[in-house]
């Protein structure tokens, strides 16, 4: 197979970024580079898929990585893990011996080992430039699951099905592999249902994923996991924090410690991103640095500042993706800068995992969801017509239209960035818009 090849069969298949904002995968391979990274950080805590599915699918996903290897042009393919999935690192290392393009890259267990440019830099010790991708560094890098979508789509089955961890206040922990676009209210009953009556989810992980209004909401391509947790809890009440509210605190107890920059993540990468300037120049109205508040547009929403590093409760978080939604009216783009260098004490300012997880207030909830082979019945499935990076989908199909599951029922506009949907589900279409509904 060659490179053209295999884009067009991930293509064909729907195949986005199964982890992450869902980019899709076609455009993200079709590159001449010189690594292909497999990342297998598990950057958020209580999320268990991928360490699951290197230990189960190690063979096929090895495979895959070598057929990547040879289609891009690559010297050589990277599974980057962290040294505390034994069961994963094992099962690789019994598969990996004698494969002398691919290696196995053991990381540490911080947060957050899976964003991107930090794990390049891990692994490559290679700095992607701010606002840059790492294919500029020469590297692609791809999610577990998104690895074994790529497998396959290479089998020519597109798709159709989403592993999640189910966790937190449920019975029981589970990894499950359900159709796309089965509801999350189903999805918590297949891990024994919640264990308290009133509770929120969170879709993703504690850091970065978001609280679902609805539990009658539908999962995506790019859901990871589900996590339960009492409506109380603190980790909810800082995702709902109000843009003005978190400003008046900002005016009021903000000291300018520097410890949201001293420990964010892309600063210590070089980046000009430096989150306690940009909450005195907003709290303060303090415009003669400009640059200042347009760096704002380098925050990856981590998390870190403030769930982890402000000691008095704020949130430079919130600001920064206020001031990155405005910018992105203007359509203004922060400009190339400078060549960063990490920061010399980046290694010694790490966020360990565990104190992450006591600080959130998770430890409680630091469980084993084993990776179940059950198949499940789900009798209905809501497709939304936005699951990837670019513009929505399209309907093929119309009401009352008889579907097999893979076939599709979204196309991407011609010319415009995006992914195919296809059935997740054997049934009958009973609605197209604003999302797509099949029911058996």
């Amino acid at each position: 197979m060659d490179l053209a090849g295999l884009v067009s069969l991930v293509k064909s298949a729907g195949v986005v970024g199964a982890g992450g904002a869902g980019f899709p995968t076609h455009q993200k391979i079709n590159n001449q580079c010189e690594t292909v990274i497999i990342n297998g950080a598990e950057c958020e805590p209580l999320i268990q898929v991928d360490q699951q599915l290197l230990q189960h699918e190690a063979e096929l996903l090895v495979d895959t990585l070598e057929t990547l290897v040879a289609v891009t042009g690559a010297s050589r393919g990277i599974f980057a893990v962290k040294a505390k999935y034994r069961a994963a690192v094992e099962k690789l290392q019994q598969v990996l011996a004698g494969k002398s393009r691919l290696e196995l890259f053991l990381l540490e267990d911080f947060y957050p080992a899976g964003d991107e440019h930090v794990l390049v830099y891990e692994v490559l010790q290679r700095v992607v430039p701010p606002g840059g991708i790492p294919i500029q560094v020469g590297a692609v890098v791809m999610n577990v699951e998104t690895l074994l979508n790529v497998a396959m789509a290479c089998r020519e089955e597109p798709v159709t099905h989403k592993y999640v961890t189910v966790t937190g206040a449920v019975a029981k922990p589970v990894t499950v592999r359900v159709p796309v676009g089965t509801p999350v209210k189903t999805i918590l009953q297949l891990a024994g249902g919640p264990t308290l009556s009133n509770y929120r989810v969170i879709e993703g992980g504690p850091m970065m994923g978001k609280v679902l209004v609805n539990p009658e909401q539908a999962i995506t391509k790019t859901t990871k996991g589900l996590i339960v947790l009492p409506d109380s809890h603190r980790l909810l009440r800082s995702k709902h924090l109000d843009t003005r509210i978190v400003l008046k605190r900002a005016m009021a107890a903000c000291c300018q410690c520097t410890a949201c920059t001293d420990l964010c993540p892309r600063h210590l990468l070089g980046h000009s991103l430096e989150p306690h300037r940009i909450l005195r120049s907003l709290s303060h109205n303090y415009t003669n640095d400009p640059a200042v508040v347009a760096a704002a547009q380098l925050c990856t929403e981590c998390g870190a500042c403030d769930m982890y590093a402000c000691p008095m409760d704020l949130s430079p978080r919130l600001l920064n993706s206020a001031v990155k939604r405005e910018l992105a009216k203007h359509q203004f783009r922060l400009p190339p800068g400078t060549e960063p260098l990490p920061h010399p004490e980046r290694k010694q300012r790490k966020i360990p995992l565990k104190r992450l997880i006591t600080r959130l207030g998770l430890s409680n909830y630091q469980r084993e969801a084993p990776l179940t082979n059950n198949q499940f019945a789900i009798d209905r499935v809501v497709l939304e017509l936005k699951q990837h990076v670019g513009v929505s989908c399209s309907p093929v199909v119309k009401p009352g239209t008889k579907l097999e599951v893979g076939q599709v029922v979204a196309e991407v506009p011609e010319g415009k960035l995006g992914s195919r949907i296809h059935a997740s589900i054997s049934g009958k279409v009973t609605k197209v818009a604003p999302h797509i509904v099949i029911e058996r």
